[in-house]
């Protein structure tokens, strides 16, 4: 068992300053777990909208929810949105009574209803897998590896960490994106997913895609725009300065869990990924990831111009502007293209992780840090 303590802490602050508190993220990243933390499964003031005596209870939800107090829990809301009305209703009582945390496996945008009905009501902590830092340092290769789901990163072996993420993609696919409404068949998504891996670290390229999948481009921005709503897959976007140059305006496309990318791929063993081609992607995709969870930004994009300089990451954070470069090497050196990237975005640092030991510095203001420091 993994404690969470720094997401209980974010949650504990938001219930006290939020009516509504929405806690955000995949399918089995731990958000059940979390909740459970706070409220009993037993408790009256709990509904799971899986589970048909809760939905049964929730028949009349005004009436069912309206003389609770203290904290109530409703998990995976997004399977019943006209709740999101009667939230709003119950969070403008004066005095309040009772503070929602609710649970959602899908991204605010695909809430809509959450956005409009609960707008200035409705604080929102996205989660993931165990992070770097709850996971620690020492177990850095196998959660590359696994990636951070809990029940893949926790298996007894690497075998079962497989075979749960096999099952994990499977149930996805036929059970998952049917639930929220999407008419795709599993063996189409399954083959744009796998296509997709191919272009993990990569400017997007619709009409590349389309054309080997006999699909037009719209149809597989929609199968990208799926995958992005249900956290499996990240579109950074790129930044743009005020420059002159011809910059990249493409986003990149990333699997924001290692482990899954490396079932898509076939690679199911720590040999299978040390010695994949997309070897090198994985890692800087893992890095991103941990970087972006690990600074928590207010923003963040990549930088790139078609004459070749670029940032893997351009984070803003508290008013600064942070670079982060990530460089699978042992000894990562100062290149022309950091040098282009910190003068020309005005970056206040520039730090770059690499699987090493030592941090190092390269030039006033960047600097060269292991990636294990994420964890501390």
């Amino acid at each position: 068992m993994i404690e969470r303590l720094e997401l209980r802490r974010l949650i504990e602050k938001a219930l006290r300053r939020s009516r509504i508190v929405g806690l955000i993220g995949p399918r089995q990243s731990g958000k059940t777990t979390l909740a459970h933390a706070f409220l009993s499964p037993d408790s009256p003031s709990y509904f799971d909208l899986e589970d048909p005596v809760s939905l049964q209870r929730l028949a009349e939800p005004k009436t069912e929810l309206s003389s609770l107090k203290g904290l109530v829990v409703i998990d995976e809301v997004q399977r019943t949105p006209e709740l999101f009305p009667v939230l709003r209703v119950l969070a403008d009582r004066k005095p309040l009574p009772a503070r929602f945390l609710i649970l959602g496996s899908a991204s605010p945008e695909l809430l809509r209803q959450s956005s409009e009905s609960l707008a200035g009501r409705l604080e929102i902590i996205e989660i993931s897998g165990f992070s770097l830092a709850e996971v620690g340092a020492a177990s850095l290769q196998k959660h590359w590896i696994r990636g951070g789901f809990p029940l893949s990163f926790l298996a007894d072996s690497d075998a079962d960490s497989a075979a749960w993420r096999k099952q994990f993609v499977q149930t996805f696919l036929e059970r998952d994106l049917p639930g929220f409404g999407f008419r795709i068949s599993p063996a189409t998504m399954f083959r744009f997913w796998k296509m997709l891996a191919h272009y993990h670290g990569q400017t997007w390229n619709a009409a590349e895609i389309g054309s080997a999948m006999g699909a037009d481009a719209k149809s597989v921005r929609h199968y990208l725009d799926i995958l992005t709503s249900l956290f499996m897959i990240r579109q950074l976007q790129p930044w743009h300065e005020n420059l002159g140059k011809r910059q990249v305006k493409a986003p990149k496309i990333y699997f924001r869990d290692s482990g899954i990318f490396h079932h898509v791929l076939g690679a199911n063993s720590e040999a299978d990924v040390l010695s994949h081609p997309k070897s090198g992607a994985s890692w800087e995709g893992y890095a991103i990831e941990q970087a972006i969870q690990h600074y928590q930004p207010d923003e963040a994009y990549f930088w790139a111009v078609h004459s070749g300089a670029e940032l893997d990451l351009l984070l803003f954070k508290n008013g600064k502007r942070l670079g982060i470069e990530c460089k699978r090497q042992d000894a990562p050196k100062l290149t022309p293209s950091m040098k282009t990237a910190f003068e020309d975005l005005k970056l206040d640092s520039l730090t770059v992780l690499y699987p090493g030991t030592q941090s190092y510095t390269l030039a006033t203001d960047i600097r060269v840090q292991p990636i294990a420091s994420l964890a501390e």
